[in-house]
């Protein structure tokens, strides 16, 4: 064969390797099983110093229910009640949050994308809530619907999330009053994974587990979980009627709701950790214990925002030491409850897709995995504190959900015989590149990035200069080209999108600019 013929023939082969490499894989990783020791800083002592001043709190000083409903149903409970402030007795709450389940299975629309969480077993979730877009030209505006889709079908092809969420961008295009019913559309079509239910007010919250009946029907959500409401308190120690009537909807119909105080350290809580998590607890207990009395044994999730003040600006701040030592700590409190427990991930504070928004999202990425929290929410895209969601930083958020996936997994010991035989052939001074040991396991032996680049900087210079948030969305272009809908049933499809219109005729359409500014 022709000297060119053979160099050809070898770079053929190389590169159509490296294709296969750089190929996407679009499978999702089923939900994280760690097997990685957990970070514990608070002993046995300490924990229960916690749990006593939670309960003396809730017994104390009280919480606040401004919901009538509420205020009534404790009442029948037992509770003390002055006013809108509810008094629990301590041995009561214990009571009640021993009838939520400690693990939850999530049931998709494809059965094989059905997740479990709790105990050692953990699912990714992306963020919600953006009022801002920084797009596919990583240009800063008002996101639409159709960027909504954009998101929902990254979600579905990234192999780390395992939910399409709900409104991971807030579709500015849309009416306020209706955008609730758009987005649940678009999270169950978009995707098959598991999502979330929006919880903006109680008949949203109504509507979206109608909807949730069409797709799923309604007997099989009285035994099957299948989306998650996400209920926030008012700290400090205030329950309002909107996320109340909201989570009555959700455990009416046996779906879990996360309950979820929402922390601005030295703002809303006390300016020191302990005490923090001490109030945050009382918070969480309280809405943990009110779920059971709407419905004894419906699934819920011990859950939480955690943010610290920045006592010079008074902006919150990500990726602190303080929210790390605090996830520890909530850990080891839903562990000693045995609940299931929520919190957030990859946050950041800064404006661009920097070096800022990546250490504080890593910083947090880690302390996340090492406090074995099960509802791993905001895992990817959020940075300027919620207020955009970066199309360059959910792509690569994903792939270092990915990475922080195979470090929780813990120690392969499956080739340890095998690759030890290796170094017996190789011997003193060998290479293994071309052994049979590596052939069969170098695409399993080592993370690889996609989106980082470690080729040398000549390499680099002659491939452009690229830097990291152009190759984020240079592949996220890529994926939203290689996309392929995972198709409703035609019937269920229509019976959706009867439902939303006719919801939409019911419905007052309030403009958003009234509504939102």
């Amino acid at each position: 064969m022709p000297e060119a013929t053979v160099s050809r023939a070898v770079r053929g082969g190389r590169d159509a390797r490296r294709a296969k490499r750089s190929a996407p894989v679009f499978d999702m990783l089923p939900a994280l099983t760690r097997n990685l020791p957990l970070c514990e800083p608070m002993d046995e002592e300490q924990i229960r110093r916690i749990d006593d001043a939670s309960m003396a709190i809730l017994e104390e000083v009280g919480v606040i229910y401004r919901d009538p409903t509420a205020l009534q149903q404790w009442k029948q409970a037992g509770a003390r009640i002055d006013g809108e402030r509810v008094y629990f007795d301590r041995d009561h709450i214990r009571e009640l949050i021993l009838t939520i389940p400690a693990e939850i299975t999530y049931h998709a629309r494809d059965p094989e994308k059905s997740v479990r969480i709790g105990d050692n077993n953990s699912i990714f979730v992306p963020m919600t809530g953006a009022p801002y877009i920084r797009d596919l030209e990583d240009k800063r505006r008002w996101p639409t619907l159709g960027d909504l889709a954009t998101f929902h079908k990254l979600s579905h092809m990234l192999p780390a999330m395992h939910s399409s969420a709900h409104h991971i961008v807030e579709p500015m295009d849309h009416k306020v009053s209706h955008r609730h019913l758009r987005i649940t559309y678009s999270s169950m079509k978009y995707s098959d994974k598991t999502f979330m239910g929006m919880t903006t007010s109680p008949k949203n919250a109504e509507d979206v587990m109608e909807m949730c009946a069409i797709l799923f029907g309604e007997e099989y959500m009285e035994t099957h979980p299948v989306t998650t409401g996400n209920c926030n308190g008012n700290s400090p120690l205030v329950w309002d009627e909107t996320m109340l009537g909201a989570m009555r909807a959700f455990c009416r119909r046996n779906q879990p709701v996360l309950c979820s105080p929402f922390v601005l350290g030295g703002a809303n809580t006390p300016a020191s950790v302990a005490p923090t998590v001490a109030q945050l607890n009382a918070e969480a207990l309280s809405a943990l214990a009110y779920t059971q009395i709407v419905r004894e044994g419906c699934p819920a999730i011990y859950g939480h925002y955690l943010s610290t003040v920045n006592m010079r600006s008074g902006a919150p701040m990500a990726g602190t030491p303080e929210i790390s030592l605090m996830n520890f700590m909530i850990g080891q409190m839903a562990r000693f409850y045995d609940v299931p427990w929520r919190t957030s991930n990859t946050l950041g504070g800064a404006k661009t897709f920097d070096a800022q928004a990546g250490y504080e999202s890593a910083t947090t990425l880690s302390a996340v995995l090492h406090s074995g929290a099960h509802y791993i929410w905001h895992s990817a895209g959020w940075n300027e504190a919620g207020m955009h969601c970066s199309i360059a930083k959910f792509v690569v958020d994903a792939e270092q959900c990915a990475m922080g996936y195979r470090m929780a997994e813990g120690i392969r010991w499956d080739d340890f015989d095998e690759a030890l035989e290796a170094i017996r052939d190789i011997g003193p001074g060998g290479h293994y590149l071309g052994h049979a040991h590596t052939q069969e396991n170098f695409q399993r032996a080592f993370f690889m990035p996609r989106l980082f680049d470690n080729n040398s900087i000549e390499q680099w210079q002659a491939e452009g200069s690229m830097e990291i948030t152009e190759r984020a969305l240079n592949y996220a272009k890529k994926l939203l080209a290689e996309y392929q809908e995972p198709l409703l049933d035609q019937a269920i499809d229509e019976q959706l999108l009867d439902y939303i219109a006719r919801r939409e005729r019911e419905i007052p359409a309030v403009d958003a600019l009234n509504q939102e500014h």
